[in-house]
């Protein structure tokens, strides 16, 4: 059974000083707005509406943790969003950048991208500043039914051989909400994270 089978809101944290005992594993998903984060999130937990999916893009402002078996999965705000107010912007950067830089419990990130744009500056903004922390990075190509099987697999290729010259220890992979490819991939994957109880011998992303 996955561990994400049994996924149920725990918390929301709009300051660190509301953030939970640091002793669970914590799986991080971050992306831009409209990348299809809460739907990659509902799909892996098999809720329709645990991350609440919404037309306007911008909507998670904090973090939400979700409890799973073995830890929790950190939702986090999207980022890239411009219509959002800038003081709102600011905290929002502000609370993303302190919890996954400073956060010991964090085991890694998993990184959402449009296959249909991926790699933008900001995602790779988002790796450069990520790296030094050493912990892995997975990335899910969404939305991978927008494009025929042939494109989705050159896209994929194309992706992989630009993070072996620049971002060597992270991994990625096709996945679609929709047909729901590579979400057993990924639960696979994540819950080998979640099953690590003590901090992982990090190497640079």
């Amino acid at each position: 059974m996955s561990v994400f089978q049994h996924a149920s809101f725990y918390t929301t944290v709009a300051q660190l000083r509301q953030l939970p005992a640091p002793d669970s594993v914590e799986i991080a998903f971050a992306g831009r707005s409209n990348a299809g984060k809460s739907s990659a999130i509902n799909s892996l937990t098999n809720r329709s509406r645990l991350a609440f999916v919404s037309k306007t893009p911008g909507r998670t402002q904090n973090l939400n943790f979700f409890h799973l078996n073995g830890g929790f999965l950190v939702d986090l705000p999207g980022y890239g969003y411009a219509k959002v107010p800038p003081e709102v912007r600011q905290h929002w950067e502000w609370l993303l950048s302190t919890y996954l830089q400073t956060r010991e419990s964090l085991y890694g990130m998993v990184l959402i991208m449009d296959v249909r744009h991926p790699l933008t500056p900001l995602d790779r903004q988002m790796l450069d500043w990520f790296s030094p922390t050493g912990k892995p990075v997975h990335i899910l190509l969404t939305k991978s039914d927008k494009l025929s099987r042939q494109q989705a697999q050159k896209t994929l290729s194309h992706v992989r051989a630009l993070l072996q010259d620049a971002y060597a220890q992270c991994s990625v992979q096709l996945f679609s909400s929709l047909t729901r490819e590579g979400v057993e991939e990924a639960a696979t994957l994540l819950g080998t994270w979640l099953e690590k109880k003590t901090s992982p011998v990090h190497t640079q992303c």
